[in-house]
């Protein structure tokens, strides 16, 4: 990988419906990686969008009266707002599948998949799950459903069309897999998706007949059939570099074949799509694999997934409203599980927010900088994280993607000082030996900076206030976090 480059990106947000809480995760997850990566002194492409082609958002087009581009429009306006709303990186890169490069850069994909003879026509008779816009088999089905959408009912597909010889593809799959042992985080991922590839790989669907399902972009040669969802929209991360024109910014961040650059964050009802389908049709285009796929788990509620039908639906924007942007970001980073499930209620977000953030780091800063103030104590300390020794810890953590680990580091940081303060009692100890008080808050001070550095990846509103403060207190030192 090229150390003084790094490419992120989340998958693409399907634009049936507003951004949930899941999005959110996945958003500031990527966020934390591409904040680090850049204060390690990286140039750092981090790329997002939406998803705008396939059969669920052309129904709901027509459910709701509009076009599918006005209908997709409407929802982008939306992914767009709540990317600023979490604070995400400002230089992101926002591409649409509906954009006219990625159109084009699509095309090109399927033609080299082609030439390269991975493309047939034949009969496609399937059961089908409009939700995870893929195709079933009996094995994976509970009840005669899918297990991630029980609510929807299956749909018997039987009409012509164009397939991906994914079943070439097997053994160089476990190839590269064997070639990347940590191709897939975490671990217990890697294993699953290994178990799928060795039991064998069966060619799937990649167009639809147009004149059933007119929303999607036109495949090379054939005006009577569109590119199968998953197949248009698993391009973007590369047609996002300006693919295939633009073969410099391509080879300088996707990476070469002997030098893979590529994380792609995604959920884990995304793993086959990102670490098998998506690989073998970089293969068959004869382009770089991705450098590694990173899978989190869903967000629940109550232990439930979250659903209109059962009532249990969080909405970050409403949460961000209530609380603030870092309030959530906290509990998406902290009290989220990194790579499983995490449940979200209500009761455990308010609860986190005054454990962690109100009377937790906020209540230290303000006592310690008031103790500083009345002692007339003031430590200038910039860092670099890329070299200080005082984040090794730390890097390691955030190197391996484990961003609840590297967020406990801080907390635990703040936890000691808060030890060394109730021991140590500094703003008792000045008034009978005020130079061991002030030699105390003297380090108290120097942690605070380390803990403002530490949490710029995390919360980085959070931090720069804390930097700030240090870097010219001012009195009063008011609650970053008021108690709710």
């Amino acid at each position: 990988m090229d150390k003084k480059r790094f490419y992120i990106t989340t998958t693409l947000p399907y634009v049936n419906a507003k951004p949930h809480m899941g999005h959110a995760l996945e958003f500031v997850q990527a966020d934390v990686i591409a904040r680090y990566q850049t204060l390690l002194g990286k140039e750092v492409f981090f790329n997002t969008g939406t998803d705008e082609h396939g059969q669920k958002i052309y129904e709901k087009a027509l459910e709701e009266k509009k076009t599918p581009q006005a209908y997709c429009d409407e929802y982008a306006a939306k992914f767009k707002v709540i990317l600023e709303k979490l604070d995400i990186t400002k230089n992101i890169h926002f591409i649409r599948t509906t954009d006219a490069h990625h159109v084009a850069a699509a095309q090109r994909f399927w033609k080299r998949c082609d030439e390269n003879g991975d493309i047939y026509k034949k009969i496609y008779k399937v059961k089908y799950c409009v939700g995870c816009e893929l195709e079933k088999t009996d094995s994976e089905l509970v009840d005669g459903k899918c297990p991630i959408h029980q609510n929807l009912t299956l749909q018997e597909i039987e009409e012509e069309n164009y397939f991906f010889r994914f079943s070439k593809y097997g053994k160089p799959l476990l190839a590269l897999y064997e070639a990347h042992p940590d191709f897939v985080v975490p671990s217990f991922r890697f294993h699953e998706i290994k178990n799928f590839v060795e039991k064998g790989l069966a060619d799937f669907s990649i167009s639809r007949v147009k004149a059933k399902m007119p929303w999607g972009i036109p495949v090379p040669g054939d005006d009577t059939q569109v590119m199968y969802v998953w197949f248009d929209a698993l391009i973007n991360y590369i047609s996002t570099l300006g693919w295939p024109e633009n073969a410099d910014q391509f080879e300088k961040f996707w990476g070469t074949k002997g030098e893979p650059n590529g994380i792609q964050v995604a959920g884990k009802d995304n793993l086959r799509q990102q670490s098998a389908m998506w690989q073998a049709m970089l293969l068959s285009a004869g382009l770089p694999p991705s450098k590694q796929i990173i899978i989190h788990g869903f967000v629940t509620s109550g232990g439930q997934k979250m659903s209109k039908s059962a009532g249990n639906v969080i909405d970050p924007y409403e949460v961000v409203e209530k609380y603030g942007t870092d309030a959530l970001r906290y509990w998406l980073v902290r009290e989220m599980n990194t790579f499983e499930d995490g449940d979200f209620t209500w009761e455990k977000f308010v609860e986190g927010y005054n454990g962690g953030l109100a009377n937790g780091v906020g209540n230290l800063v303000s006592r310690v900088m008031k103790m500083a103030a009345t002692t007339g104590v003031e430590v200038k300390r910039e860092m670099n994280l890329a070299t200080d020794g005082e984040f090794a810890s730390f890097r390691t953590h955030l190197d391996a993607y484990e961003i609840k680990k590297a967020a406990d580091e801080v907390w635990r940081l703040a936890a000691s000082l808060d030890k060394k303060i109730q021991e140590t009692e500094p703003f008792r100890l000045v008034k009978t030996d005020p130079e061991a008080a002030k030699k105390i808050i003297k380090e108290l001070v120097r942690a605070l900076w380390v803990i403002g550095f530490m949490l710029q990846p995390f919360l980085p509103e959070t931090s720069e206030k804390i930097l700030n403060i240090l870097r010219a207190p001012k009195e009063p030192f008011a609650p970053l976090f008021p108690r709710k």
